[in-house]
């Protein structure tokens, strides 16, 4: 038993031996020596891998990742129907038994097992140390993602650095978001000088990919709850490093809004895509369900999960980015009913159709975890929020995402238009509430501003309401009771 390695945390810890057994172990069981070579290196990568990127159980390519971050002001689900683990997170009601949230804790938890195989033993591993020290980059690369989607969403968290199982687990006690964060930055600095200038392949990082979640993490541990301010300058130098070296990491703005969210599976990856987690196409159906059947509406065959809320909507800002933002006449023929007609009387996101309208969520697209848009919103809004305030850079990098996104005939925001540091700043926020809308991006952004409170109080009657008064206590979810049951000292 003790040879298997841990599958998720603890709620995997307590299954029996047949439980372990029936889980889908790509890349994680291995012989006593498997680990010293380099083969068995990537196997154990593949494992980590395989944790963000599962078909359906759990990490990021179906759509439990969306489902947590309803809480913000852009996204709502079905007020009856199957939806209920959807509605607790818009309600600010999470349970412990959630299965949308314990889907992203295991996955993140097994991409974690998976890195720590790979940290733990990649310099006793004989091969070519040049690719020995790439895996070990990308593996450290995963283990800060995946402990930075972690804290945000529980706060407080274990922290596990063994990939093999031992009684201790069953023990192990929760560390402070600070202490987190700290493991977080080391593991990205770690990443961004072990990984080459190229990818690996589409679904791998690069050494840009780790300097942009660094630049990311910065901009949040500035932030509630740590609020260190002095973060907002290294943020922003992160992400100007980004920026200036955006063409030796392959990183661009798409020309068109339309051209980021063509969803065409042919094509692997697009310039935008900083890091992305690729989909394949799988014999269950629901291989990719964030795509397609998720964000569909049940007139044509989709699920309902989840559409736009209704007062960002009609706040948006009319232009190319908010026509291939929202669909709003449903219909398989040649009928088409508009969004007030149809039976959720919401618009729903056209960024998750897949090309061609093709009904169903099996299909090979990744799910593109940040994009290069995102960096210059992050240099943009760090710059004004540090020393000196926004520079021209500044002002440049959120033009480059309004001007795109905006009607013809927008005007540049200039320095000469007499904003504060602090009104250019919330401008950036803005823009990126409309930019990243249902890109499991605002949510975090409300949680890190600590205006949660303020989003959720204007809100169309007709939407999903809280169901009790918001506190600091909803900006996280509580940990899963399959792990909380089995060690006390994680409650």
């Amino acid at each position: 038993m003790k040879k298997l390695l841990i599958l998720g945390l603890v709620a995997m810890l307590g299954a029996s031996c047949k439980s372990y057994l029936d889980e889908d172990t790509t890349g994680l069981l291995y012989g006593p020596n498997v680990l010293s070579t380099q083969d068995g290196l990537e196997s154990a990568l593949t494992g980590a891998y395989r944790g963000l990127g599962a078909q359906w159980t759990y990490g990021f390519l179906h759509p439990s990742a969306n489902a947590a971050v309803l809480g913000g002001d852009d996204v709502t689900t079905h007020p009856a129907s199957n939806k209920a683990d959807w509605r607790e997170f818009d309600q600010f009601n999470v349970s412990t038994t959630n299965q949308r949230s314990g889907a992203v804790y295991n996955g993140c938890y097994k991409a974690i097992q998976g890195a720590n195989n790979v940290i733990n033993n990649y310099q006793k591993t004989t091969g070519t140390k040049a690719t020995i020290d790439i895996i070990a980059g990308e593996a450290y690369f995963i283990r800060g993602f995946s402990y930075y989607w972690l804290t945000r969403f529980y706060g407080s968290i274990p922290v596990v650095m063994s990939g093999e199982y031992s009684d201790t687990l069953l023990t192990i006690k929760k560390s402070t978001p600070e202490q987190v964060y700290n493991l977080i930055v080391s593991d990205l600095k770690k990443a961004e000088t072990m990984l080459p200038d190229t990818r690996r392949d589409p679904g791998r990082p690069n050494a840009g990919s780790a300097k942009a979640f660094l630049a990311d993490v910065y901009l949040t541990m500035a932030g509630w709850p740590l609020k260190q301010t002095d973060k907002y300058d290294l943020a922003a130098a992160k992400a100007k490093e980004v920026i200036d070296n955006s063409g030796k990491y392959g990183f661009s703005l798409m020309p068109t809004f339309a051209a980021v969210f063509a969803n065409d599976p042919a094509v692997a990856i697009i310039p935008e895509s900083v890091y992305q987690i690729s989909g394949f196409t799988g014999g269950s159906g629901t291989a990719n369900a964030t795509y397609g059947n998720t964000a569909m509406p049940g007139e044509e065959g989709g699920w309902d999960d989840m559409f736009a809320e209704l007062y960002f909507f009609r706040d948006f800002p009319e232009g190319p980015r908010k026509d291939v933002t929202f669909r709003t006449e449903f219909g398989l023929g040649t009928t088409k009913i508009p969004w007030q007609n149809s039976l959720t009387k919401h618009p729903y996101y056209q960024k998750w159709y897949i090309k061609g309208n093709i009904v169903t969520s099996s299909i090979s697209l990744p799910s593109v975890m940040m994009r290069y848009a995102h960096v210059l919103t992050i240099y943009a809004e760090a710059k004004a929020r540090g020393t000196g305030g926004p520079d021209q850079a500044a002002y440049d990098a959120l033009n480059q995402i309004r001007l795109r996104g905006r009607a013809s005939g927008t005007k540049s925001i200039s320095p000469t238009d007499g904003l504060t540091a602090t009104q250019f700043a919330d401008e950036v926020v803005q823009e990126r509430a409309w930019e990243f809308a249902c890109e499991r991006t605002r949510w975090f952004d409300l949680v890190r501003l600590e205006r949660v409170e303020a989003a959720n109080a204007n809100k169309s009657p007709d939407d999903l309401q809280p169901i009790k008064a918001i506190t600091k206590a909803n900006y996280w979810f509580p940990l899963p009771y399959s792990d909380t049951s089995i060690n006390p000292n994680l409650n």
